[in-house]
This record gives C-alpha cells, structure tokens and sequence, in this order.
C-alpha cells in the first residue's frame, strides 16, 4: 500500500505544489512495499570514494568557483567524508593537505576562506578540523604551527557586549560562528572564561517559540549604550533552522563546565525543542528525511543537524538509554531487527533516515545529494554521510570515560588560564572526550556493508580524530579505553592517491 500524500487545505500555492511533486519523486526511489524481490539498500561506497578523489587529486569542477572564499570547507568536507567512509589518506596527500591549509592562516589571527582572504571564524573552524584529520605533531605537521594565541586574540575581538560573537571583523553575529569558535577553542585548550562571559545567555535568547533556534536576537544593547540586565528581552532573530539548532545546541553543550562555575544560570526549553525537532522528520511520503524549517522541503543534510542533534540532548538528559550524570554500563541490545524498540527509537526513526539518504540521497554517478533529480555536491556528501552515521550507532557521552579522563589528569601549562582555572580545563577535556560508541547497539539498513565510522556528535570529526587533537593541545594521555570489540569492517578501506 502506496503511503498516503501529505493533505492540503484545498487552496493551492506554490509551496503546496512543490511539496507535492517531491513527494512524487521520492516515492520513484522507493521500493514497492508489496514486492519479495527488491534487495536491501546498498551504500555506493566506491562511488562516492571516486567522486571524493576526483574532487581532492583533479580539483574541484568550475561551477565551485563561486565558493572561493569557502576552500576550507571543501577541503574539509571532502576529508572528512573519506573518514567516515573507513578510508585512509596516504602521507603525501596529507602533506599537501596541510601545506595548503597553512596557506589560510591569516597573519593576526583565525583562518581566511582562501590565501590573502579575511580571518573568519567559520573557515578557521573547517581548517582546525581539517587539521585534526590530516595533521600531526612536529615540523610541518600543522598542529605546532596553529598560533593558538593570536587565534585566541582573533576570537576576543570579534566578542560583542552580550556575549555574542561577529563571524569576522565588520560582519554578523551567527550561532554557527559560536559553534565554530567554541569548538576550535575547546580542541585547541583556549576556552577561557573571559571568552565565553555572557555567552550562553545569547544562545538561549536565540530560542524561537518553536523550540528551535534561530540565527542570532536582537542585540540588548545600543552601540553606544550600556549591556541591559540579564534577563533583557532579546527577540530572535528568524525562525527556527535546522543548521542553527544543531549548531546552539551543540554550543550549549560545549559550554556545560562553564555554566556549571559561572553566577548566571541561563536555560533553553529542552522540552519544547525535542518537540520540534521530531516533527522536522519527514512522513512516510516523504521517506523519512529531515527538513530544515516547518513546512519546507525534506533535505539530505539535515539528516545531520537534526538527526544528529538528538545525541547532543541525550548528554542533558533528554531521551536515550543513559542521562549525562549516570555512571551505568550501556545496555548491550545486539544488532538485530529491532534492537532500539526499548531504547531510544521513539525520539526519531532512525531506520527511515538510513533509507531516505541510502535510497534518495545517493547519487547514480557518486557523491551525495539534497534530493533528486539534484546534483551531488561536497556541502551534502558529507552531511548525508554524518547523518547516516549517527543514524547507525548509538554515541553517548558516558560518565565512565568521563571519570577515567578526569582520574589519569597531569598537570600541564596553559597561558590561558590561570592555575585555579585547572578544574575547568579538566572538565572541558573530559567532557569533549567522554564520548564512546555504545557497541553492540549499531542497527544498520542493509547490512553491515553499509556500516560507517562513528561520528563525534559534537565536533563532526570521528572520535579518534578529536581525541588525537584534543590530547595533542591539553598535554595529556588518553587512557585505554575497555569495550567490546566493535564488528568487522567491510573491506573497502583503500588510500586514494595521485595515481587513482
């Protein structure tokens, strides 16, 4: 039995009629419910691994020119997506990987979107996690030559009186900035509380009456004029989005160990937020993808700002099987059919995101796409294969880690911090990396060929990445981890080079 169209009001519009004629074309992508004969879904690993090397090793076809001052992300996206897709770069190729990002760095701070172009928060992010990818200690590693301290300068001139943040120098305010900051500083051990004074507050003032969050609010503050008291009225600014919601949400979090020792206790309606972000899912018509905003279209990447956003309020108790200050061993449910109906399958339905990216979103010729008929691009490559990762493994931020972080502490210097401020560089490094796979807990569509690394829910880098990083900058060792062995890899691991 076909799934039922999404219901009108009888009033045709544009909007109505768009819906409409997407539905259709989904529905083309999906297999006949009543058919024994159609296989299940299978990732295009090879595919996409092709459409990644060409892009890396030929360059990027012409109609990117107009994202010059967005090589970073590029970079970062075609990376990135190659380390969720279990594949490894080979030492040369990482070289040239960061000799070229290293040609972002801008002279008094932060990274630009390309050679000569202005600092900015979100390319320094993209270069950072790039970096984290493909970098390592020493000469020429990139990591040594990050100038963490005009970074840190960069970042304290772009704050603004209410605790916000301008993306660059004479430009907006914008939760992704924040989000991009807040990450680069916590990888980086320069999250000071001089630099996120006031900040959680602004967040929480970008909360909609959605749940979602919008962009930014309105500034409490004239631009000659005194910051009004918190609680100062700030409208939003904007509906609620998905790309901002993950991205608030995910600040939110970061900024936990702070919120716990600061005066001010800001809050964002967690409940109301869950509430939205549930009915961003797609019906049956529409194959269970995300959309972005109420009554827009379903969209491949935000299969990861929304479906990946739920880890993140599982770590403030929301839903999941474990709430952030439980010190409980997961529950090992197996891999079968079913092994979430008595875990956390009522937030979102995970199944039905691995099939709307598995059977809409890949494209024929390689590469991941918003919807058909459109092309693939990099933006939607790796956001469609973040999404699909997060939709197959259950990543928690466990207390246990936690307190084996916190235990195997030593002591280092930081000229960021002062030494009473040690407590809290701990609790952001044991919090950034108390992040684990629940094993045993994958439920994968179509099979363990399909399987993808894990994603970190916070940084969209693969856990082991944001460890290395992050250990790297905090001088500290990372203790063994005890679990369960996690299941065979397919063998599709391979090294792109030059010569492929």
């Amino acid at each position: 039995m076909a799934p039922r169209p999404t219901p009108t009001d009888g009033f045709p519009s544009s909007t109505s009629r768009t819906q409409a004629e997407t539905e259709e074309v989904l529905l083309k992508h999906f297999p006949d419910p009543e058919s024994t004969t159609d296989a299940e879904p299978t990732l295009q690993r090879n595919a996409h691994m092709q459409f990644l090397v060409r892009n890396l090793v030929q360059g990027f076809p012409t109609r990117y020119i107009s994202q010059d001052a967005s090589q970073p992300w590029l970079l970062f996206w075609t990376v990135q997506a190659f380390g969720v897709l279990q594949v490894g770069l080979d030492p040369g190729n990482k070289q040239r990987i960061i000799d070229k990002v290293m040609t972002w760095q801008h002279p008094d701070g932060g990274f630009g979107g390309g050679p000569g172009q202005a600092a900015h928060l979100l390319p320094t992010y993209a270069s950072v996690c790039t970096l984290a990818i493909v970098g390592r200690p020493g000469p020429r590693g990139g990591w040594d030559q990050i100038d963490r301290e005009k970074i840190y300068q960069f970042f304290l001139s772009l704050k603004q009186k209410d605790g916000s943040f301008l993306v660059a120098h004479h430009s907006e305010v914008d939760v992704r900035g924040i989000y991009c900051l807040l990450t680069v500083a916590s990888l980086l051990d320069i999250l000071t509380p001089e630099l996120v004074q006031g900040t959680a507050s602004f967040i929480a003032s970008c909360q909609t009456y959605e749940g979602g969050f919008a962009s930014a609010s309105h500034p409490s503050y004239s631009l000659s004029g005194p910051l009004l008291p918190f609680p100062a009225q700030r409208p939003p600014l904007g509906e609620a989005h998905g790309g901002y919601t993950f991205c608030a949400l995910a600040s939110w979090v970061l900024l936990q160990p702070h919120l716990k020792q600061s005066a001010d206790k800001p809050s964002i309606d967690l409940k109301n937020l869950l509430r939205w972000l549930v009915n961003m899912q797609g019906t049956e018509v529409e194959l269970g993808g995300f959309k972005g905003r109420t009554n827009k279209l379903v969209d491949g990447c935000y299969s990861w700002w929304c479906g990946g956003a739920f880890a993140l309020l599982e770590a403030l108790g929301v839903g999941g099987i474990q709430n952030a200050n439980s010190d409980e061993v997961p529950i090992d449910s197996g891999s079968g059919e079913g092994v979430w109906d008595d875990v956390d399958d009522g937030l979102y339905n995970r199944k039905a995101l691995q099939e709307y990216i598995l059977y809409a979103g890949q494209h024929p010729a390689g590469g991941l796409r918003d919807k058909p008929p459109k092309n693939a691009d990099a933006y939607h490559t790796l956001y469609c294969l973040s999404g699909l990762s997060s939709a197959q493994h259950h990543v928690f931020s466990s207390s246990a880690i936690k307190h084996q972080l916190l235990d195997a502490w030593e002591p280092s210097g930081s000229p960021y911090f002062n030494k009473p401020n040690d407590d809290l560089r701990k609790a952001t490094f044991s919090d950034l990396l108390s992040w684990v796979e629940e094993e045993g807990s994958s439920h994968i569509v179509g099979g363990q060929a399909n399987r993808l690394n894990a994603t970190h829910p916070l940084t969209n880098l693969t856990i082991t990445h944001t460890e290395a990083i992050a250990a790297h900058f905090y001088e500290q060792k990372v203790p063994q981890r005890t679990r369960p062995a996690a299941p065979a890899a397919p063998s599709t691991d391979r090294t792109p080079s030059s010569a492929t």
